[in-house]
């Protein structure tokens, strides 16, 4: 058996995050230059200040985003609690005294489990959830209605069960933040949590509700059912169109 086939056996789980910047396609070809070396710039210095070293993490660049797989020893609250506050405070001072159309406004997700790297990239389904959840509509409404933050942050539930609720407390997380959606994309149904920093759990729940059903509308009933016998004698349905056809052919 050669080593690439025995590493291949080895599961091994990661801690797996993607950041996408907000309404990227708007942008000029020199701006969308600019937003994807501030995007870099503020992952990096976030990741510095929480004591994180980004030289580590395996990265992929995609244009309007970046996904990273962390390494196996990364503290998962260090992750979800410095580097996210540090994070917005970056992205904050980035965008001070900045024009509506030039702030840089960030969502981010994070999920753990399995990935492996591939021919174009990584495997498994962390990434596969990765990106579910950060495209999230949920979590689009809410960085959108949310004018004042430039930073929505959407996690896993294992990640919120694992670390959030039962480690969060003594770690600078606070449950009582996060909201819990439902999220349903193409093949992929899980439960996730939001988080917004400086955002209580009160302001997110009416952003993450599912928009209420259409009602359906009864069809009326047909007026204008008529049927003729081979004997000749017509039979006519309820309605308008068929007391006009009783009143022609009968009188």
């Amino acid at each position: 058996m050669t080593s690439q086939s025995h590493s291949q056996e080895i599961i091994t789980r990661h801690l797996c995050m993607a950041a996408d910047v907000e309404k990227y396609s708007r942008l000029d070809t020199p701006s969308q230059e600019a937003f994807q070396a501030d995007l870099v710039r503020v992952l990096e210095e976030a990741a510095v200040l929480s004591g994180l070293d980004r030289t580590a993490w395996e990265r992929q660049p995609q244009g309007d985003q970046e996904f990273a797989v962390l390494p196996l020893e990364t503290q998962e609250p260090v992750v979800l609690g410095a580097f996210v506050r540090n994070l917005a405070v970056r992205l904050g001072e980035r965008n001070a005294n900045r024009a509506e159309e030039e702030r840089m406004r960030l969502r981010l997700a994070i999920d753990f489990g399995v990935a492996r790297t591939a021919a174009l990239g990584y495997s498994g389904p962390a990434p596969v959830s990765v990106a579910r959840y950060l495209n999230a509509p949920q979590l689009k409404r809410v960085l959108e209605a949310l004018g004042s933050t430039d930073l929505a942050l959407i996690v896993s539930d294992r990640i919120y069960q694992d670390v959030v609720r039962l480690r969060g407390e003594g770690q600078g997380l606070n449950p009582s933040r996060y909201v819990r959606v439902h999220v349903r994309q193409k093949e992929f149904s899980g439960y996730g949590w939001i988080h917004v920093p400086e955002h209580g759990r009160e302001e997110l729940e009416p952003l993450v509700a599912d928009p209420e059903p259409e009602e359906e509308v009864a069809a009326p009933a047909p007026t204008n059912v008529v049927k003729k016998n081979k004997g000749g004698v017509f039979h006519f349905g309820n309605g308008d169109a068929a007391r006009t056809m009783h009143k022609k052919y009968y009188g």
